[in-house]
């Protein structure tokens, strides 16, 4: 394993700017950001493995052979990488979802539910920081006010588009509908983490999803 080492001593403190007249050698910003593109994959690692309370800055810090002061200077705070964590796994997440035929999002997102069961480090991380993340303020605040966004809107057009194609209900309001299945997969994910072998999330989902569909024959 690499022996930590510290960034370099004369750098400026995370937010701040270069001095007025201090250049620093070409190359070092590059470096600076694969720095930090690697210690990234690497806590998405550490914490889909030990989740929230298990992934340490340390264990982090050794992976990409860093101290944990050189760590931080490329983040704030432990709150700041946890919410870059988050952003990181959301990207991922959305770009499986993002389709063309917008109708088969609503087939993909029972596959990401079905994929969250694999990564339950992940899954606590998020649930977790989804809650303390309300308080204004908080580093992941606004990413994930962003984040049930847009997965609302992929989910109305979703929706709408299913509707078009006669597989769901037209009477049903989008909006409402895709905020409901945002709602039904955040409850699910909590009571997964509480009892992983009482709630199959899957198929859970899946029911739900039958039901919208046989609204439409019941209609």
């Amino acid at each position: 394993m690499n022996q930590p080492v510290d960034v370099d001593p004369g750098a400026p403190p995370p937010g701040e700017a270069e001095p007025a007249g201090r250049r620093r050698p070409r190359g070092s910003y590059s470096k600076g950001r694969a720095k930090r593109a690697e210690i990234l994959r690497e806590a998405v690692r550490v914490f889909a493995e030990s989740g929230y309370r298990g992934g340490s800055l340390k264990e982090i810090a050794d992976r990409v052979g860093l101290s944990q002061a050189g760590l931080l200077h490329h983040f704030a705070s432990k709150e700041h990488l946890l919410a870059e964590v988050i952003a990181a796994r959301d990207a991922e997440d959305m770009a499986r979802m993002h389709v063309q035929d917008e109708r088969v999002a609503l087939h993909r997102i029972t596959e990401q539910v079905r994929y969250n069961t694999t990564v339950p480090g992940l899954v606590q991380l998020y649930t977790t920081l989804a809650g303390e993340a309300v308080a204004e303020g908080h580093p992941a605040h606004e990413h994930f006010a962003e984040r049930y966004r847009s997965l609302r809107g992929l989910l109305r057009r979703a929706v709408a588009e299913a509707q078009q194609a006669g597989e769901v209900p037209g009477d049903l309001d989008p909006d409402a509908t895709a905020t409901t299945l945002v709602a039904l997969m955040d409850g699910l994910q909590i009571q997964w983490l509480l009892e992983p072998d009482a709630v199959d999330m899957p198929a859970v989902f899946e029911t739900f999803l039958a039901l919208l569909r046989n609204q439409r024959d019941t209609a």
